[in-house]
C-alpha cells in the first residue's frame, strides 16, 4: 500500500527538517515584515532623549555586570505586569537601543520603569548590598563599582558609534564626553543609567 505525502515527510528527517524551516521562515516572516513598515515602531516617543555621557557609560556597565541575565526591561501589555511595573513598554522608547536590552529572564525584577523610582542614595545601598534594603533578594552586590574610577577613554567614541547609528548627538555632547564622566565612579554611571531608564514615557 502506498504511503500518503504527509506520512512520507513525518518518515523522513531531512524532508521533515527542510519543511520545519520553511514554516518557521514563513512565520516569521509574517511576524516580522509589518513592523518593518510601521511608523510607531520607527519613531521616537515624544521627550525621548539619548543618554548622556554618563548614562552611557552606566548602560555599558550594565551590559558588562551581566544584569541583562536576572533583569528584563519589557514589561508585557498584561493587567499583572502592568499593575506591578507600570505601563507597557513600547516600540519608541528602544528605537535609540542598539542592541536593545528587552530580555526575557526575570529572576530579579523588570527595570524598564526603576527610573526616579527610588532615590540615589538607595540604589548605592542596593547595589552596595542587596539584602540592606531588600532582605529577601538574591542578588549579588557590587562594591567595586564605588572604587572603579571612569576615565573617558573611549566615551567619545561611543556616542560617534551611536549618533552613526541615528541617535541625535549633537557635536557638543560629543566633544564634551569624556570630561563629563572623568573622575566619575562606576557606580556613579549605572545609578545614572538605572535612574533614566522609564522616564520618557508620560
Amino acid at each position: 500500500m502506498s504511503k500518503n505525502h504527509h506520512e512520507k515527510i513525518e518518515k523522513s528527517v531531512g524532508l521533515l527538517g527542510i519543511f520545519t524551516v520553511i514554516a518557521i521562515s514563513f512565520g516569521t516572516l509574517v511576524q516580522i515584515t509589518p513592523l518593518m513598515f510601521m511608523e510607531e515602531t520607527k519613531q521616537p516617543i515624544d521627550g525621548l532623549t539619548p543618554y548622556t555621557a554618563l548614562q552611557m557609560e552606566g548602560r555599558d556597565i550594565f551590559i558588562r555586570e551581566g544584569c541583562t541575565n536576572c533583569h528584563s526591561q519589557m514589561i508585557r501589555p498584561f493587567r499583572a505586569e502592568v499593575e506591578r511595573y507600570g505601563h507597557y513598554s513600547v516600540a519608541g522608547e528602544s528605537v535609540w537601543e542598539h542592541p536593545f536590552l528587552w530580555g526575557s529572564k526575570r529572576t530579579g525584577p523588570d527595570l524598564a520603569r526603576v527610573g526616579n523610582r527610588y532615590s540615589d542614595d538607595w540604589h548605592y545601598a542596593h547595589l552596595m548590598d542587596p539584602r540592606s534594603v531588600v532582605p529577601q533578594s538574591n542578588m549579588p552586590g557590587y562594591p567595586w563599582l564605588d572604587r572603579n574610577v571612569l576615565d573617558g577613554k573611549y566615551t567619545t567614541r561611543k556616542l560617534e558609534i551611536f549618533r552613526g547609528f541615528g541617535v541625535p548627538y549633537t557635536d557638543e555632547d560629543i566633544a564634551g564626553a569624556a570630561d563629563s564622566v572623568k573622575g566619575k565612579t562606576e557606580m556613579e554611571a549605572l545609578i545614572a543609567y538605572l535612574q533614566s531608564l522609564g522616564t520618557a514615557l508620560k
